[in-house]
């Protein structure tokens, strides 16, 4: 059973879904082309009406205000249903080479072991797992710009430790281009 506030709502609603709705429809048939789509989206906005209720009745303008919710769900449905290239049956070979920071993996393991703990843990923490600068500046109890600098001056004695030790070379813009694959830590 509605009560009356939940029926005055209901007859805004309808009120402004009687005058609209045509329009609304045309929108979305010209954004789509698809009448079945359209049909689906434009109920969905009349759906979302009829949810406000009674503070439907208090809009201003509830043709601007059926249009906004109407062009929101367009562009929600546009980014969850986007057409698919359709994928060959035999995939070429590819020769894309692999970049060669991407193989520095080989490398990496043997490198950090190598340096010291303090520089070790903060390269690991910070840019390995993940930690914020604010959150391992707690746990080691110093300022961030205390632990800021000392993740700065780890990650700097990292690349020269790389540098030496895999033989890594960086082109003129800092990226790594090449470097000589060394074995992980013995143990």
């Amino acid at each position: 059973m509605t009560t009356f506030h939940e029926q005055d709502g209901l007859n805004c609603v309808i009120q402004a879904w009687d005058k609209h709705e045509t329009e609304l429809r045309y929108f979305l048939l010209h954004q789509l082309g698809d009448h079945d789509i359209a049909e689906d989206l434009l109920q969905d906005t009349f759906l979302k009406a009829i949810a406000e209720g009674s503070r439907f009745c208090q809009l201003d303008a509830p043709r601007a205000w059926l249009f906004r919710v109407t062009r929101n769900r367009l562009i929600d449905y546009r980014r969850t249903c986007r057409p698919t290239d359709p994928v060959a049956d035999e995939l070429p070979d590819n020769t894309e080479p692999i970049a060669a920071v991407a193989t520095l993996t080989q490398c990496l393991p043997r490198a950090l072991s190598e340096l010291s703990p303090e520089d070790g843990e903060a390269i690991h923490l910070c840019d390995l797992e993940g930690m914020t600068q604010a959150a391992y500046a707690e746990r080691l109890g110093i300022s961030l710009a205390g632990a800021k600098s000392r993740i700065q001056r780890a990650r700097k004695r990292l690349r020269e430790h790389l540098k030496v030790a895999c033989q890594v070379r960086f082109d003129e813009s800092g990226k790594v281009c090449c470097f000589v694959p060394r074995g992980t830590p013995e143990k």
